[in-house]
């Protein structure tokens, strides 16, 4: 337990590194080397996405060679998780690989991976996960033209983030809708679909905007209160020493 624990906080250091700054790639890899067993995969994880971020190269050449380096990473990784059986760590796993062979357009290995994180995520009940793999999973079903099948995974993702009260997830999804309807050629209802993200966000805005509103009330509330019990507290005392006098 305690070696899973540490791992799982080694992925979260190790991405949130990531999106904070640039990883040197040939230091992690001479960690690697010198890093007992139980920690390996974290940082195979690391090496492996600092390799997916391809989607900025124009090289056709130089971002297949990153595409294979994070496919190759991640199944050393994935290696070290299952030994310590991580199911977290296999879950980001499974999802980095269907991203980067649906990148590739290998498609049978995309759906197959992102079936795995999704059967991961509903095994724990992760409901943020399962939809993030069923989005995935219609992106990868709508590229393969399996609309109807797409459709399915985007009315469940609708229903659970629904039920659970997600609003950016509900938003997240309606894009999804976006997608797939353009695929099908289907604009207007794409057109509908994206006033919908829309109105979702801006409802959020305007939740945010209300929720500040109301604490910088409650705040001022709580001064007013307090500078008329000080004052009263000051009269009072201004009263006993008249008296005394």
């Amino acid at each position: 337990m305690k070696i899973l624990l540490t791992i799982s906080v080694f992925i979260v250091l190790g991405i949130s590194k990531l999106s904070a700054a640039p990883v040197n790639i040939d230091s992690l890899k001479q960690q690697v080397a010198v890093t007992s067993d139980s920690l390996k995969a974290p940082l195979y994880t690391q090496i492996a996405g600092t390799y997916l971020n391809y989607d900025t190269i124009s090289s056709k050449r130089e971002r297949y060679i990153y595409e294979e380096n994070a496919i190759g990473y991640t199944l050393k990784a994935i290696h070290y998780y299952s030994k310590y059986n991580d199911t977290t760590g296999l879950r980001l796993s499974f999802d980095n690989l269907a991203r980067a062979y649906r990148s590739e357009k290998k498609f049978t290995q995309a759906k197959w991976f992102i079936l795995q994180s999704n059967t991961l995520s509903r095994a724990k009940n992760d409901v943020p996960n399962i939809i993030a793999s069923l989005l995935e999973l219609s992106l990868i079903k709508t590229d393969i033209q399996d609309y109807s099948l797409a459709m399915r995974d985007l009315n469940e993702a609708l229903k659970l983030s629904s039920a659970n009260h997600m609003s950016k997830t509900e938003s997240d999804v309606q894009m999804g809708y976006v997608t797939l309807y353009n695929n099908m050629k289907l604009y207007d209802k794409a057109d509908i679909a994206l006033k919908r993200h829309d109105a979702i966000l801006d409802s959020i805005t305007r939740g945010d905007d209300a929720k500040v509103a109301m604490a910088q009330d409650s705040i001022q509330r709580k001064k007013k209160v307090y500078l008329t019990s000080n004052r009263r507290v000051y009269k009072a005392n201004s009263a006993k020493k008249i008296a005394l006098l």
